[in-house]
C-alpha cells in the first residue's frame, strides 16, 4: 500500500553574495559559515523565530527559513 501523504521538510536559506546555500537547520549553517563570515551567531538566529515572512538580514547575508515539499513516498515491501 503506498503512502500518499506529502513529505514537508524545513530548509534554511542563506543568501550570500548573490549565491544561494540550504541547510536542514541552523546549527547546520552556522557550523558551515563562521560568525565573522555571515555576521551572526547560532545562539542569535535561534531566538528570532525566522520565518518565510520574517527573515533575518544583515550587510553580510539574508537568512531564511521556509518548507520543502517533496513528492510522496511508496512503501517498499
Amino acid at each position: 500500500m503506498a503512502d500518499t501523504k506529502k513529505q514537508e521538510r524545513a530548509v534554511v536559506h542563506l543568501e550570500k553574495d548573490g549565491r544561494h546555500y540550504y541547510y536542514g537547520n541552523l546549527k547546520a549553517l552556522t557550523d558551515h559559515w563562521p560568525k565573522e563570515t555571515i555576521g551572526v551567531s547560532y545562539t542569535y538566529l535561534k531566538n528570532l523565530n525566522i520565518d518565510e515572512d520574517k527573515p533575518y538580514q544583515n550587510d553580510k547575508c539574508i537568512i531564511r527559513r521556509g518548507i520543502i515539499i517533496t513528492s510522496p513516498r511508496k512503501d517498499r515491501f
